[in-house]
Formats: C-alpha cells, sequence, structure tokens
C-alpha cells in the first residue's frame, strides 16, 4: 500500500469517529447500567428493531457464553421489545427514531457507544438472530477464548455468517420466544461459497450460501457478504467501517494467513430464516432503510412470491462446532 492510500485510510477512519461522535445525539438513553460493568467484562453490543420474539434466547445464549453486559440501540421499535430490554438487569439501551440508513445502518451510533464504553474491553457485535459458535465453545466459556487471544497478541477474531434454515417450508413450523431457533432452522450449505481478498482492507470478501442459490441464483456477486469480524479488544481509536464486515486499523480485518495456514475463526450461526421471514421482509422492504436501495430485500420479496424452500439434497444438518471445522467453515488454529 503506498503512503497516500495509508493516509487516506487514517483521514476515513478519523471521518468515521468524528460522524458516530456527531450521531449520539440521535440516541436517546432508557436505561443505563454502564456504572456496574467492570474492567474485564466481556460486552455485547447490537441493534435491532421489534425483535421482541427473539430477544430472550439471544441474551439467554450469550449470558451463558460469558457476556456480562448488553449495549442495545433500539430502532423505533413498536412491539414491546424496548420495554423488554429496559427491565433486564445487565442491558444498557438507547432509543432513536432517526433513518438506520442515515447512521450508515446502524454503525455510527455503534461506533459512537462503543468510543465511549468499550475501550479495552472484549466487544461482541451480532444481530439478535446472529449466534456465535467458536472452537471448544461445548467445553470452554467465551472468558478462554479471548484470554487466549489476549495470550497471543491477537486482536479481533473473525466468524463466517453461516445462514440456517430449516426443512420445509419457512413458515412451517411456529417460532416461539425463549427457543433455540436452531432447533427449527437447522440445516446450511457446506460448500458453495466463493472468497475474492480485499487488497485496500485487508479483508477476505466470502459470498454463497442459500441466499446466493435461491435469492440472488441470477446475479451471486450481489448475494450479501458473510464475512464478519464480530469480536474486537477494543480501542476508542477503533472504528466499523460497513457493519461489522471489516473495521479500521485495517490490520484488524487480517485474521486469515496469507501463507496458506489455518488462524483460529468462528462461525454465527444466523438464524434468519424462520417463519417469521417473510413479515420482517415486507416491513424492511416498506421502510427502505437498508444497504444499496434495500436490493436484498426486493430479491427476498421477489423469491417469496414463490414460497421457496432452502432445504436441497446437498445441505447438512448441524451437529456441532468440529462438524463445522471438518468442512472447514472454521478452525481452531493453534489453540488446544
Amino acid at each position: 500500500m503506498s503512503v497516500w492510500q495509508s493516509y487516506r485510510l487514517r483521514l476515513q477512519r478519523k471521518r468515521w469517529r468524528i460522524r458516530a461522535f456527531r450521531k449520539r445525539r440521535e440516541l436517546k438513553r432508557i436505561a443505563d447500567r454502564t456504572s456496574e460493568i467492570r474492567q474485564d467484562d466481556i460486552l455485547v453490543f447490537c441493534t435491532q428493531r421489534n425483535e421482541r420474539v427473539r430477544l430472550p434466547y439471544f441474551l439467554d445464549y450469550y449470558r451463558r457464553m460469558g457476556v456480562a453486559h448488553f449495549f442495545f440501540v433500539d430502532n423505533d421499535s413498536d412491539d414491546g421489545s424496548l420495554d423488554y430490554l429496559a427491565d433486564q438487569p445487565d442491558v444498557s439501551v438507547w432509543s432513536t427514531s432517526a433513518g438506520y440508513k442515515r447512521a450508515r445502518f446502524g454503525v455510527d451510533w455503534l461506533n459512537w457507544l462503543q468510543m465511549k464504553y468499550a475501550h479495552g474491553h472484549w466487544t461482541l457485535t451480532v444481530d439478535p438472530d446472529e449466534f456465535l459458535v467458536y472452537p471448544f465453545c461445548d467445553t470452554r466459556p467465551l472468558r478462554a477464548l479471548t484470554d487466549w487471544l489476549d495470550a497471543s497478541s491477537i486482536k479481533s477474531f473473525s466468524a463466517m455468517l453461516l445462514d440456517m434454515y430449516p426443512k420445509g417450508r419457512l413458515d412451517e413450523q411456529p417460532y416461539q420466544p425463549g427457543q433455540d431457533p436452531i432447533e427449527i432452522a437447522s440445516w446450511f450449505d457446506s460448500g458453495n461459497y466463493t472468497m475474492e481478498p480485499n487488497y485496500l482492507f485487508r479483508n477476505l470478501w466470502i459470498q454463497g450460501g442459500p441466499r446466493a442459490r435461491v435469492f440472488f441464483a441470477d446475479q451471486p456477486e450481489k448475494a450479501p457478504a458473510l464475512n464478519k469480524v464480530p469480536l474486537v479488544k477494543w480501542d476508542r481509536r477503533y472504528c466499523y467501517v460497513s457493519s461489522t464486515h471489516m473495521l479500521l486499523p485495517r490490520g484488524l480485518n487480517q485474521v486469515y494467513d496469507e501463507w496458506g495456514g489455518e488462524k483460529a475463526s468462528g462461525v454465527l450461526l444466523h438464524a434468519k430464516f424462520l417463519d417469521t421471514f417473510s413479515a420482517k421482509a415486507e416491513e424492511e422492504l416498506a421502510r427502505g432503510q437498508h444497504y444499496a436501495g434495500s436490493v436484498e430485500y426486493k430479491a427476498y420479496a421477489e423469491r417469496l412470491k414463490d414460497d421457496p424452500q432452502l432445504w436441497c439434497k446437498w445441505s447438512e444438518r448441524y451437529i456441532n462446532w468440529r462438524q463445522l471445522e471438518i468442512l472447514g467453515l472454521m478452525s481452531k488454529g493453534n489453540w488446544a
């Protein structure tokens, strides 16, 4: 990279941080329990809108993993989720009716909260339908992973977004609050993925899975990105650039071995495709607050007319993290 490109990235990072500072005015504090956060606590950051049905299991999943405190930005929910979050003893929540798109799809709001509250903490930035799976997660808490990352002087940990789906119609099995969504959406694509290096930001751009296969079959290059860096030892100088797909400084994105070896990585089980999906897709398409003119939700709306089934004869049923490692979707690297 040239000196000029490096300088431009530093300016870009400064601009995103200033933008996040200005966007703080859009956030209204509803419940602030940040005084209870301890120096070594692991934190979760999340934006949400009308996800009341998902929140009980989401909170329970990450509490059991060892997360100590949750930060939520509620974007104008009307389903009771804001009140539910405000009542949780380990949650701090802000609300806003400002445009999701104008906040760079929520990134500005979370960058501000992370800048203010996350310095020195391991932070996990996820959506309410994303569930982190990491090596040994069935026997070791998240703290064991972050301790190993600290000991190895590693500041970020990647996780590929793995779209999960049911066998049969999406609306065949109703999802209940508090239920593990993977009980319903227990299948995934194991092999139809493409990777392309982004030399400017040093990350790998991953696409594929059922969304590319079903919703973007004619234009797979427009399928949503699946590469994520959700777990970061935060510093107030950092910022996310595009959702959790990449950060600045760009060294945080280099979570793969350029010479063909393996670095430790995880998977985010993406439980998007439940019986709630159709109504959610219609709502978000009508709002028009998503990336690239909501092209993703337009594709959903077009295919949902045909009541598609995502399951196919090549689908794999999820078992555990070791299965995902065998399939090459994640790795324990040299963590033993």
